[in-house]
């Protein structure tokens, strides 16, 4: 380790930054989330820099630093980016013993900032000893996206309530304490009721922690999104991050089942259509069995909850029994495989509507305004159409659609085994059945691939010419 990283107390101290161009505005921008006093010495300034010293944010003194300015200083930046200056402000810290960093020159430097991920008063370093700025750039992406944002907020909350806190006994009780607020009822509190709803629920967990009340369940119905992995949201993750229990959908793939903490009971709810099934009131019951045993429960479904989910139901059976939730949506299969083919579910002049159907009970089918769907220009996304195809060939055509309407199945959206097959609506069957299609799959009725499209416009143009 050539570097050894250390927190320096910074507030109220002095910060002298010399040079006023980009590099110096850069470093700025990070210096100014401290309490330290900052002076610029910059004979020109960039508009940003002018701006903050009209508001008293930092003092600006137009001219070259002395060694006199450095004294009593508790770090110098040289962010001149020019060799003779910047070796100038090297001459000068090294005369006065002020630690200094010259901008993008690890030789020439005594100190090198990190990578900072900031939820002040949490602030995490990441350094590669310049070795790897890049990859510093990429843990602190990963970093910043796992932490949540409130992490800052929760923990000054925390911070006033150690002392209560104090009253219970050191050891477990005391951990598990604060691991329930910072795992779950912090930010459960913070998603639902924002900065004012975190002090109150923090009062009322440690009320409970001090009457040893059994810890209360907590239900989150969280989107998996289509399959890929990188397609999850940031909450999604946080949420299996922290579930005692995830109890999952046929859809959900081992990928992300396998982001759930090693801990976790993981439980199969899958439904199939028109095949073995978990009926829907064993799988509210057992969400509801063990969110009262005091468990962090994740009901993770395949795409968005919200679309196609039986969500209500579930919600219905939770609320019933008391235990508090929250909704997590996900990427919708629509979503990701109208991206798979390059095109968007409205477009100006053609549609300014899409209609999301689920073709796993034909039998609703019959009350869908099927001479609307017919209309040339209409899009619409068929959720688990693949052993209804005929049904939906045969209105359509019946409604007067066009034989040659474009028809896309996409299969697998997202993942690796994604297939997409293009069809006219008057071949949709057989096609569909010569397709053997396997994995889910979504149907758009009216879209095309993009490439299709500007294949059909070339042949078109060369029959005209």
């Amino acid at each position: 380790m050539q570097h050894f990283p250390v927190f320096m107390a910074v507030k109220g101290r002095r910060i002298v930054v010399s040079g006023g161009g980009d590099a110096a505005l850069a470093k700025l921008r990070l210096l100014l989330k401290t309490e330290a006093r900052i002076e610029v010495y910059a004979t020109e300034a960039a508009p940003e820099i002018e701006a903050w010293a009209a508001e008293g944010k930092l003092a600006l003194l137009r001219r070259h630093i002395e060694a006199s300015d450095l004294m009593g200083a508790v770090l110098a930046y040289g962010a001149d980016e020019e060799d003779l200056l910047d070796a100038r402000l090297s001459a000068l810290a090294a005369e006065t013993r002020v630690p200094h960093n010259i901008v993008d020159s690890l030789e020439d430097s005594a100190f090198i900032t990190p990578a900072i991920v900031d939820r002040d008063p949490v602030v995490v370093a990441i350094g590669t000893e310049g070795a790897a700025p890049v990859l510093a750039r990429s843990i602190k992406a990963e970093l910043e996206a796992r932490l949540p944002s409130s992490l800052g907020l929760l923990t000054r909350v925390g911070k006033s309530f150690r002392q209560a806190a104090e009253r219970l006994p050191m050891g477990r009780r005391r951990r598990d304490f604060w691991a329930d607020y910072y795992g779950s009822v912090g930010p459960q509190a913070h998603a639902k009721g924002g900065e004012e709803a975190v002090a109150p629920a923090l009062a009322q967990l440690l009320a409970d922690h001090l009457a040893e009340v059994p810890k209360r369940g907590h239900v989150d119905f969280v989107g998996a999104g289509p399959g890929d992995p990188e397609l999850l949201t940031v909450r999604a993750r946080r949420a299996l991050d922290a579930a005692d229990v995830v109890i999952h959908d046929r859809l959900v793939t081992p990928a992300i089942l396998d982001l759930a903490r090693r801990e976790a009971l993981i439980v199969d709810a899958g439904k199939e259509g028109f095949g073995p099934a978990t009926p829907q009131a064993e799988i509210d019951a057992l969400i509801v069995r063990h969110a009262k045993k005091g468990r962090h429960v994740v009901r993770l479904k395949a795409g968005d909850p919200t679309v196609f989910g039986r969500l209500d139901e579930e919600i219905e059976a939770v609320e019933a029994a008391g235990v508090s939730f929250a909704i997590v949506p996900g990427i919708t299969a629509a979503s990701a495989a109208v991206a798979a083919i390059g095109q968007s579910l409205t477009k100006r002049g053609r549609n300014s509507s899409v209609r999301l159907l689920t073709g796993h009970d034909v039998q609703g089918f019959a009350d869908h305004d099927w001479k609307a769907l017919a209309r040339p220009g209409e899009v619409a996304a068929i959720y688990m159409g693949k052993k209804s195809a005929r049904f939906v060939q045969g209105r359509l055509l019946m409604h007067g659609a066009d034989p040659s309407t474009p028809v896309t199945v996409v299969e697998n959206a997202s993942r690796a085994d994604q297939r997409v097959i293009v069809m006219l609506l008057s071949d949709m069957e057989p096609k569909m059945t010569e397709a053997c299609i396997d994995g889910p799959a979504l149907t758009f009725i009216g879209l095309a691939p993009r490439e299709a499209q500007v294949i059909a416009r070339n042949i078109v143009q060369e029959a005209v010419s």
